[in-house]
């Protein structure tokens, strides 16, 4: 099309460009179209819905079913044929209808995918989808530009076979494990503990043990067919490293922290043994039965509060700074924190020794008592969930919304430092800490 209706080189160029900038186009509306349906705000609400969490699990269970072979996701025929009847014209619009029917005819590869990025991409909030469908969209207009601007460059293009098939069943696997941490959240904010991280590990055992061996060739799907199963040394490789992946989630079952999934498995107190096995309190140096009223050891065996007036009256009666942790139980930049730096032992023994640690969290969604739900004098809303309640104080006093958010108070609730986010770097939040320790001292 480029060779022989462009005329000139120059011409050629130019229209390759445009119809790469118009792949680009057709997805950004994409997932502007996204945005505006849900709006930047509500978007980051997702994260925490159950109903859109659940529904996330069941379209990406669905799109790893058509990837692992048992129906492909077709778009009707008559849409195909109406852009390909356009794309025949010439000029710009042509263009831009031939990058409308490259995005048409393809959706039985790229849907999955597309679904997959607007899925996570929505629960992440704001722009997101936007940002999400302009890297896709880029990556996969750029070798189409490319080939259009040196058409002999597709001589050079691997032939087609069972190794595209063997991705597909890939990405399969990778969607059905990535389905189930939405399934989790959806969990996490109920507080049902249905899928507590043993079982959730398991299942992740299960899904990535099936991978390794479909690798290895022990077993074909639809779509494969003998020669398929041939090891090359790519595939070989892909094997090993899916299997050292699913060794290193086995200990978890007994209580390692793995770390380098800090934020996609439930966290280890939300577990059947919530502190390893054969370990009572995961090395805290305040036994069960010496607990404050009203409190429990949360992660690293600190004691924590969940209610911010019970973490108040302990405090006063210790005399001692309070933290307050504003966090949420689908909060994953939450447990990387608790799991990369509060676990430091920098971090550690400040927070068990020298303050009083008030978790609230901002999306649980266990109903309040009847006699204890109001309407929010700052947003207007009905506050009917923990949830609601501690998000609602969070945004009336600090004007903020987002989790983690860190503050360090005094014995009388009132804050003794500037409010902190996410801070992975252990010396910044170690100073920070510090700081506001020494401003309660001189109290």
């Amino acid at each position: 099309f480029f060779t022989k209706q462009s005329g000139t080189r120059a011409k050629r160029i130019t229209n390759a460009i445009i119809y790469g900038l118009s792949i680009i186009v057709i997805y950004v509306l994409l997932g502007l179209m996204i945005t505006g349906f849900f709006g930047a705000d509500a978007l980051n609400a997702i994260s925490t819905s159950v109903l859109f969490n659940v529904i996330f699990f069941i379209i990406l269970v669905f799109f790893a079913t058509s990837f692992l072979g048992a129906f492909e996701i077709v778009l009707p025929n008559s849409w195909a044929n109406k852009v390909d009847a356009q794309a025949g014209k010439s000029g710009i619009v042509a263009i831009f209808f031939m990058a409308l029917a490259l995005a048409i005819v393809s959706f039985s590869c790229t849907g999955p995918i597309v679904g997959t990025l607007l899925v996570e991409s929505s629960s992440k909030g704001g722009i997101a989808p936007i940002i999400g469908m302009l890297g896709f969209s880029s990556a996969i207009a750029l070798p189409f530009m490319l080939f259009a601007l040196f058409p002999s460059w597709l001589n050079t293009l691997p032939k087609s076979g069972g190794w595209l098939n063997t991705v597909k069943v890939s990405l399969g696997f990778l969607e059905l494990a990535f389905a189930f941490k939405f399934l989790s959240n959806a969990d996490l904010v109920l507080q049902l503990h249905w899928l507590e991280r043993e079982v959730f590990l398991a299942i992740w055992i299960a899904i990535f043990g099936s991978w390794a061996m479909y690798l290895f060739g022990k077993f074909m799907l639809p779509h494969d067919y003998d020669s398929n199963v041939k090891l090359s040394v790519g595939r070989l490789y892909m094997a090993i490293f899916v299997s050292l992946f699913t060794i290193y989630l086995i200990p978890g079952l007994w209580g390692a922290p793995l770390k380098i999934l800090s934020g996609f498995t439930p966290p280890l107190n939300y577990s059947e043994s919530p502190y390893g096995i054969g370990n009572a309190n995961n090395g805290a140096t305040t036994s069960f039965s010496e607990l404050p009223e009203h409190s429990h050891l949360g992660p690293h065996g600190i004691v924590a509060f969940e209610d911010y007036e019970q973490g108040l009256a302990y405090a006063k009666k210790v005399k001692k700074p309070i933290l307050l942790d504003f966090t949420g139980d689908a909060c994953a930049n939450c447990r990387k924190m608790e799991d990369f730096v509060w676990s430091s032992q920098e971090i550690l023994p400040i927070l068990k020794e020298e303050i009083v640690l008030i978790s609230l969290y901002c999306d649980r969604k266990i109903k309040l008592p009847k006699e204890a739900q109001y309407v929010s004098k700052e947003t207007g809303k009905e506050i009917v969930t923990i949830g609601n309640k501690w998000s609602d104080f969070q945004i009336t006093r600090y004007k903020n919304n987002a989790q983690p958010l860190y503050v360090l108070l005094d014995d009388q609730g009132n804050d003794i430092s500037l409010p902190i986010g996410y801070t992975p770097d252990i010396e910044e939040y170690k100073a920070w800490l510090e700081e506001g320790i020494a401003n309660f001292n001189k109290q």
